[in-house]
């Protein structure tokens, strides 16, 4: 964009700049919203985010598995603590590749082609998993599942809010993670009742099924516009929100915004604050997620249960934390679009904050002997405690770990990934969501493969006080003003987002005032005073 198409912007609004125009037109958006039929929408929805059930499932898999490993009688499968961190981080590293891979596939393949794609290496993992006669086999069927895993990542969100309308795009856009949660929630109750093997069996079902009902299920209007492939996109749009409405006007305004953002970003324009700010806007929040440590909890919760010494079974303490995972974010779900997003991510700081400061004065104050400090050994072991009367001081790694996950969940986890599907450029977004899946698992990786290390190698408590720098990290974030624009918009179209977001930019830019210096001093003239310079 030239620098004298911007200058109007910066000067006063400009309604080439509303996706959504005043006065009538706004009353007439309202009642379009209203006349929509949502059935066909929420069934593609259902479709796409089987691909997060899938992810949820494979993520926590290593939580209920790793103690049945290092019990196995077989040495070829039997896990100590270096195999066991392997066992559980190679699955992130498989999750990155798949966020690179998905930078080429959403632009090359489609949204929806690239979830569909997701399914073969998910679909082989899982079998590999299931059939491993050695640790190789294992390795390599939590990479490919992690594979599938990133690239769905990268793909779903971007998906739902290209076939969702600004009514439900924040409920819709909460389902990944719901389902996500959902899956790690029926991997931990399968868990008490089916052998790690019949878990990975288990684990080719949500794949069957998304592949099914993705076959039946249209193409985001958005790409297929980006194609030209202007019938199959209306025909997709009046798929999706029903013959009898007024599709025609929404399909207009889509077609505007593509036919505006249709190139690709070049060199130059990284430059721009439309394109770079929104990128590194949701690179920040993908890393600062990550860094809570929530990946590690999840993957070795039933480890971590085990050797903080709880007094309800490590299996029974994880179903209760997904129980309460599953319940924080269906809430999110429902407050997002009304309480606004910045309010949920401050509270989820906060109460993550609480929850690692909590855990981590348990461990360092409660003497070894009460909290079961883990000491230099396998992560399971087969000696049986001594019965020791109840102490009931052992349910606060539960409830701590409880208010963790409830406050990730209820904003750090959705949001985020919410927050990258609606800020980011159009003519990026791809790249950009790679991008984003890519600094998500790097930063997961990392964590994961010297969480058991640092545990068992220095005392425990320096892993809490770890974590507990992400929640203030967090917190500072939000209160940037580089964030208050973004976060404060909600209930509008992808398109009204990305004009809403530019403009705020500019106006940014424009008000910022020279910085004082030699160079830019005014030099009175000759019928000028100094004070009138």
């Amino acid at each position: 964009m030239e620098p004298s198409a911007r200058e109007p912007l910066v000067r006063k609004p400009s309604s080439s700049y509303r996706t959504f125009p005043e006065g009538i037109s706004k009353r007439l958006d309202k009642e379009y919203l209203r006349s929509l039929h949502n059935k066909r929408l929420y069934l593609a929805v259902f479709a796409a985010v089987l691909g997060n059930f899938s992810f949820g499932f494979a993520l926590v898999y290593t939580s209920p598995v790793i103690p049945a490993l290092e019990a196995h009688p077989n040495p070829a499968l039997r896990l100590d603590r270096h195999k066991a961190s392997w066992f559980g981080s190679v699955f992130t590293l498989g999750a990155a590749a798949g966020g690179l891979s998905a930078m080429l596939l959403n632009d090359r393949l489609g949204r929806k082609l690239s979830i569909m794609f997701s399914a073969v290496p998910s679909a082989v993992g899982y079998a590999l998993l299931a059939g491993a006669q050695g640790i190789e086999m294992l390795l390599l069927g939590r990479v490919l599942t992690g594979y599938a895993g990133g690239v769905t990542s990268a793909s779903i969100p971007v998906y739902i809010s290209e076939i969702s309308h600004p009514g439900v795009r924040g409920m819709l856009g909460a389902c990944p993670q719901i389902m996500a949660v959902l899956g790690s929630l029926i991997l931990y109750a399968l868990g008490l009742l089916l052998d790690w093997r019949w878990l990975a069996v288990a684990g080719e079902v949500p794949v069957l099924a998304m592949i099914l009902l993705l076959c039946f299920m249209p193409n985001s209007p958005r790409f297929l516009l980006s194609r030209g492939k202007e019938d199959e996109a209306l025909q997709s749009l009046c798929w999706l929100r029903g013959k009898d409405t007024d599709y025609a006007r929404e399909y207009e305004q889509i077609k505007d915004s593509v036919r505006k953002q249709s190139r690709r970003v070049s060199c130059a324009e990284i430059k721009d604050p439309f394109i770079y700010k929104p990128i590194l806007i949701a690179v920040v929040m993908r890393f600062l997620q990550q860094l809570s440590g929530v990946t590690c909890v999840l993957m070795y919760l039933q480890p971590i249960f085990k050797k903080t010494a709880v007094i309800l079974k490590p299996e029974y303490d994880a179903a209760l934390v997904g129980l309460v995972r599953l319940f924080s974010v269906a809430i999110a779900a429902v407050s997002m679009d009304k309480a606004g997003r910045k309010i949920l991510l401050f509270v989820s700081a906060g109460v993550m904050l609480a929850s690692n400061l909590t855990m981590g004065l348990y461990i360092h104050f409660v003497p070894s002997s009460q909290n079961g400090t883990i000491t230099n050994r396998t992560l399971a072991s087969s000696a049986s405690p001594p019965a020791e009367s109840i102490n009931y001081i052992t349910l606060i790694p539960l409830l701590a770990t409880m208010f963790f996950i409830m406050g990730y969940a209820m904003g750090w986890g959705p949001i985020t990934w919410l927050l990258m599907s609606e800020i980011l450029p159009l003519k990026a977004r791809g790249v950009a969501s790679g991008l984003c899946v890519v600094v998500s698992w790097l930063t997961a990786f990392t964590l994961t493969q010297f969480f058991l290390r640092v545990v068992v190698g220095t005392v425990p408590g320096g892993v809490s006080e770890l974590f507990l720098r992400a929640p203030q990290a967090g917190s500072r974030l939000l209160s940037a003003p580089l964030l208050r624009k973004p976060l404060a918009l909600r209930c509008r179209s992808c398109s009204s987002l990305s004009s809403a977001l530019g403009t705020s930019y500019l106006r940014a830019a424009a008000s910022q005032k020279p910085k004082a210096g030699p160079w830019n001093r005014s030099r009175p003239s000759s019928g000028q005073g100094e004070g009138r310079s």
